[in-house]
Order: C-alpha cells, then structure tokens, then sequence
C-alpha cells in the first residue's frame, strides 16, 4: 500500500530508492540484580564500553573528511565532552553499587534523569541536546550488548540506498557519507538542527521531522524522497513513480546547466551587476569558493576556528589561516567576522556560563569587549593577514552605537600596536557591523557615519524580531522571512544604506534561498553571501531577472500586511515572466 509523508525537505533534488532501516532503541532495556561477587565485574564491563565508546568518537574525530561540513567537528567534541562528563562516565558506577543492577539498568536511570532536567530548561535550544545525550547514550548501550556502533550497511549497498532512522548524531552522518546513501529520512529534527545542517552540505535531497517514518517504513521498501516539497512516498504507484523519474530527470538537467554558469557574470537582464559571495566556516572551505565561481567571501565564520579544541588559537594560528584564505582568494575579497561566540557557540575552554537565556546573553560583540585581551588577539592577527589580500572586518551582533564605538576603540589599539611593532597592515581596511538586531536595524543611521559596510544576519534578525527560536520544534513553523516586520527592517536598512552610500550584503539563509532572490533585488540588495552549493542557482535568477518590473511588484508586497496575500505576491514574483 502507498502512503505519503510529509517533513522539512533538506538539501533539494529529488532521490528514488530502496529503504535501509537504522535502530537506534533503548527502550527495552532488561533490569536484573547481581550478587555481590559480581559487583566489580560488572563495574569494569561498563568501564569498558566507555572506553570503546570514547575511542569510537575519537577515531571518527579524527578520519572527518576534508571536504566534511566544519560543524560535524564541533558536534562530535560535543558529544566527547558528554561521554567524558561524570554525569555519564561515573554516576552510573555509583548507580550500580547502590542498587547492585546491572550496567544496562543504571545507565538508563542516569539517562532518564539527565533528559529529564533537560526538558525542564526553558531556552529551547539547550532543551534540545537533550538528543545529543541520548545519542550518546546509544552508543554506550551497544557496546555494552558488544554490538557496532555503526549504522549497518544493506546486505549489498546500491546507489539508491535510502537511510531511514529515527535520528541521525553526528558520528552517524561520519558513516553516513562514506557508504554513499543517495539520501536519508528521519523522524526528528528542525530546520537549523545538527542533522538538518550537516544535510544541507552533503547537498542530498533528504526529509526530517517525519514523526513516524522509521515504524511505518519497512526495509527495502521502494521510496521516493522530495526533498524540495519535503514529500517522501513509500510504495508509490507506476503512474506516480514514472511521474517523479520525469521530476528526477529534470532536477539532474537543471543542476548540469547550472553549472555552465560558474563563468558566467552575474548581472541582471538589464545589465545591472550583482555580487555573489560565498560563506565559510574553515580556512580549507575555500576551495570550495573558488570552485562555485563566487566573487568572493562575504562571510567567514572564524569562530569554528575557536570550536572542538581544547585551548584557544593563539595569533599566529589565526594569522595563518586567514593569510591562507586571502591569499587563496587572489585578490578577491574575504570578510572575516570576529568570534561571534556565546549562545548556542560554546568553547570547551570558556569560562563564562551560558545564562538561562543564552541569545539574549553574553555572545558576538559583547563577549569579544568582555574579553579585550582576546578580542585584540584576533584583531591584530586579522590586521596581519589583510597585507596579503583584500581583507575585511565584520562585528558580530551590534546592538547600538555604543557596542560598535567601544569595538573600533579595540581595533584602533590594536593597529597601534602593531605600527610600534612595525607590523606592516591595510591601513584602510574596510570594517562593517553585522545587522541583526532589531535594535541594530532601527539605528542604522547613527552606525552608518562609522563603518565602511554593512551586512544582514537574516537568521538572527527574524529570530530577534520575531521572539521565535528556529532551533524549537514547536514554533519553528512560525519563524517567517516575509513577515510585514522583518521585510520593513530589512527595506529600512537598505534604503537607509543607500543614503550613505554604503554597500549592504545579506549573508543569513534568505541570501542562498532562491525563492527570496528577486524579492532581495527589488528591496534594493546588490550582494548577497551564501553557501556555495546554493551559489548557481541564485545566479540563475539574477540572470532571468528584469529589474522594473520587480521593483514595482515588490513595492505591492511590502505594502501588503496579510500573510496570504503576501504569499501569493511572492509566488506571482517568482513565476516566470512570458517572453
């Protein structure tokens, strides 16, 4: 019998295949007592599954893939440091000494207790690694039954193998991208979730947040995944399966014209040029840059050069990898963010606490001027860098004039001291502020006069604007980019902008979402900074575009103020034009 699901579709494209079903179950765990002879058998059998559980996560560390997504690093330090906390390595000791139970059942109750606690916090997204234990936890469990902690391969692995799970951690999405699914489904997940995020730079046209994929999907069962409809049908019929093999066919046409477009100049049908650039996380992303044909790096995270270790970069370590990256590019240009840590970005070697509201609290500019001395580190190593190439300076989460004033007074110390040190720099070099804040957006005529450009943190912004968390399930479906507030933020910075003859970028999800292209170039968006997967078929619109036109039918839908009629506005925009 046929039956449709419906999830998030990740990734794009679509894929059609066999299922291969994952378990990942605690549920039935037995509970027995033990004499007392057999305590310290029993102690040291789960004193070895920690240990191969730990070196499992160390190894697979360690063999990440060069061309991995730079968060799989940081997920897995994540769940290394879980594994290494007492709360799991050594509570469940006491546990069975206490009770004299066996292993299994000692870890379950310190299980239940962690996720417990967990699901009393109130910032969505710290309740939600509540996952990340229990995949830990898994692992644990499975080697205790002497099993692999792997996701087991079909029988003969074909092309076509679709995986099928209730979630996936990051060390499963190690295996996953070396036995070559050609996709995945899960039951879990967010939009902005480690899985979901992992999948987008795999670029695999995969669904999450199915609710009930795993139990009613049965294993080799033909499957169609939608990854762009976030549809995934299992058992289809041949009229439906022949329909979706046209679908196939034309996605995969697409995606080789696409292609043929690396060389070509983004510019709109009226000749005007739009700059496209690439975001990146790790100096070795770059590659990647100059391979999607991107003018350059509107956005470089370098706070993942900060994440998974266990001591900070000192300044060369920062210096060399931002020299790589400019000198990589050729004299393109590169934006490097300063360390836009804090809320959901915490470095094991932090001393500050995360807060009960970790978004609203010490993170991106305020924890660089609360720790200056760390803050002109990466200053002066950024400064270094920018005389082998166009370099730039972005401040994270710039709430006002003060927070910017008190970040260039850092900047100037830190060009000083390198001119006494005879330290040669760009002595222009170009520096911006990061809107994404409400309260950035609103003042953006008083950080205009101090900053050389500006860019657009959608994500943030809505997030903020909002009061939603995109990382929380439960509201997640309310988190909108067309609403009437955000759209009157961002028109209000770029005309504001433009007023000052500043150039503007958006570097948030909107910038690489196609469907919000024309509507960014009709609000006056010249550049845009996204993923370089997402970079080709961006280009594309801009190409197809006519400028007039969208302009005005873009004023229609920031005048409009009900969702629907915004909706329908938007999808009349994007419908291509008669010739």
């Amino acid at each position: 019998m046929s039956i449709a699901l419906y999830g998030i579709g990740i990734g794009g494209g679509i894929a059609i295949g066999r299922a291969h079903l994952v378990s990942h179950t605690t549920a039935d765990v037995s509970h027995y007592f033990l004499e007392s002879a057999d305590i310290r058998a029993e102690l040291q059998r789960f004193d070895d599954a920690i240990r191969t559980t730990r070196k499992e996560l160390e190894m697979l560390w360690g063999s990440i893939p060069e061309n991995a997504p730079a968060e799989l690093g940081a997920f897995l330090s994540l769940h290394i440091m879980l594994l290494n906390d007492a709360a799991l390595s050594r509570e469940p000791r006491k546990i069975i000494q206490a009770e004299r139970c066996n292993a299994e059942w000692a870890l379950k109750q310190q299980a239940d207790q962690l996720i417990a606690q967990f699901e009393e916090i109130e910032e969505a997204y710290l309740r939600e690694r509540k996952h990340d234990v229990m995949q830990v936890v898994e692992r644990i469990f499975k080697n205790l039954a002497g099993q692999s902690s792997a996701p087991p391969l079909p029988s003969s692995l074909i092309d076509d193998a679709i995986l099928v799970a209730h979630d996936l951690s990051p060390a499963d999405m190690v295996y996953f991208k070396d036995a070559s699914y050609a996709a995945f489904v899960t039951d879990v997940g967010g939009a902005t979730s480690h899985t979901a995020i992992l999948a987008r730079s795999l670029d695999l046209p995969s669904v999450i947040a199915t609710h009930s994929a795993r139990h009613l999907i049965h294993e080799d069962e033909l499957m169609i995944v939608d990854g762009q409809q976030g549809v995934v049908i299992v058992n289809p019929d041949e009229t439906v399966l022949a329909e979706y093999r046209r679908r196939q066919r034309a996605w995969r046409a697409a995606r080789n014209k696409l292609a043929s477009l690396k060389k070509t100049n983004a510019q709109t049908q009226d000749g005007t040029p739009i700059e496209l650039l690439a975001n990146i996380e790790l100096p070795k992303d770059v590659a990647e840059v100059v391979e999607s044909g991107a003018m350059g790096v509107g956005l470089f995270r370098s706070e993942f050069l900060f994440l998974g270790r266990d001591t900070l970069p000192d300044e060369q370590e920062q210096y060399e990898a931002y020299r790589h990256v400019a000198e990589q590019l050729n004299g393109r240009p590169v934006t490097i963010r300063t360390m836009d840590l804090g809320a959901d970005k915490n470095p094991k070697w932090s001393i500050h606490g995360t807060g009960d509201n970790p978004a609203l609290g010490l993170c991106g500019i305020r924890l660089c001027l609360a720790e200056p001395q760390l803050f002109r580190t990466q200053l002066r190593a950024i400064l270094r860098a920018s005389a082998h190439g166009q370099v730039r300076i972005l401040f994270p989460m710039i709430n006002g004039i003060t927070d910017l004033k008190q970040a260039l007074a850092q900047l100037d110390t830190a060009k000083q001291e390198l001119r006494e040190e005879g330290v040669s720099f760009d002595e222009k070099i170009a520096v911006g502020a990061m809107i994404e804040v409400p309260s950035a957006a609103l003042t953006v005529n008083m950080l205009a006069k101090h900053v050389n450009f500006l860019s657009i943190g959608t994500n943030d912004l809505i997030q903020y604007t909002l009061a939603i968390d995109r990382n929380d399930d439960a509201v997640s479906h309310l988190y909108d980019p067309t609403h009437p507030a955000v759209l009157y933020l961002l028109t209000h910075t770029l005309k504001t902008a433009a007023k000052f003859g500043l150039p503007v970028s958006v570097c948030g999800e909107m910038a690489g979402d196609s469907k919000m292209t024309r509507l960014l170039l009709g609000m006056g968006l010249r550049r845009f900074s996204m993923h370089p997967a997402n970079l080709l078929s961006v280009k594309q619109i801009v190409l197809d575009t006519h400028l007039d036109p969208t302009v005005a039918q873009t004023a229609k839908i920031l005048r409009a103020s009900d969702p629907e009629k915004i909706a329908d506005l938007l999808t009349q925009l994007n419908t291509p034009r008669a010739a």
